[in-house]
């Protein structure tokens, strides 16, 4: 079972997510809860979660110095911070502990599930070697509009594995700070968006080629065709098949 810690000083804020988490997730995760940094470094201890989803702000110890501690233990665990704007300056001032996702309070729904699941994945996903990079390697990007520059990227790579860390590295910004100008930007988080555009272009797909579900899933990013079907499902409300279907009847009738 995958496993996913939830830390928030808010018992409220706490078992709302839960239940989400839950709902969504009931036969592939297990869920444990804390109430404050050194309960999160305790169920670290036991646990060994593999995502950790964290409010920054909380008594005694932070959601960020509790994820420094343990990636100073060697943790690899994934970790999806909760935050709000007024909270990155904070969070800048911290070391990086590489996140996985941040997300703005009041939490979407949509925004959490699909970074659970893009996390869920990332865990299945064996480190490569990095691919070469023209858009960098021209250095045209530093002299685009912000989100412009953004959406080239994820438009010439959104084939890839794409994540905060890879974006925000290939800017130069801190992964905070590249969450903080991307929602600024496009009104909704990275993995949202990114989700969004792979759908997008498997839609086109289907409805231009004869390409197997298998072979478009490959194509805009999921090599999982499982986890495709599933993703096209959540966003869609039917899956890659069905929609091929459909469109086969219209152009039938």
């Amino acid at each position: 079972m995958y496993k996913i810690l939830i830390a928030d000083d808010e018992m409220i804020e706490r078992m709302v997510l839960r239940k989400r988490l839950i709902e969504n997730f009931a036969d592939r995760c297990e869920v444990f809860v804390a109430e404050n940094g050194k309960e999160v470094i305790r169920t670290y201890e036991d646990k060994k979660p593999d995502l950790m989803i964290l409010d920054i702000q909380m008594p005694g110890i932070s959601g960020l110095e509790a994820a420094e501690q343990i990636r100073n233990m060697g943790g690899r665990c994934d970790i999806i911070f909760l935050t709000a704007f007024n909270e990155f300056d904070y969070a800048k001032k911290a070391i990086s502990v590489h996140a996985f996702e941040y997300l703005l309070k009041p939490c979407d729904d949509k925004e959490l599930i699909l970074s659970v699941e893009e996390a869920m994945r990332n865990k299945k996903i064996s480190n490569g070697e990095k691919e070469s990079d023209p858009i960098r390697d021209n250095a045209i990007v530093m002299h685009q509009n912000t989100a412009e520059a953004f959406l080239a990227y994820i438009e010439a790579y959104y084939g890839r594995e794409l994540t905060v860390q890879t974006m925000a590295e290939h800017f130069s910004y801190s992964e905070v700070y590249f969450c903080r100008l991307f929602k600024q930007h496009f009104g909704e988080s990275f993995i949202s968006f990114l989700t969004n555009i792979r759908i997008k272009k498997a839609i086109e797909l289907l409805q231009t080629t004869n390409l197997s579900v298998k072979d478009i899933g490959r194509k805009v990013g999921y090599e999982d065709s499982n986890y495709f079907t599933k993703v096209f499902k959540r966003v869609t409300k039917c899956s890659p098949s069905e929609y091929k279907e459909s469109i086969l009847k219209e152009t039938i009738g």
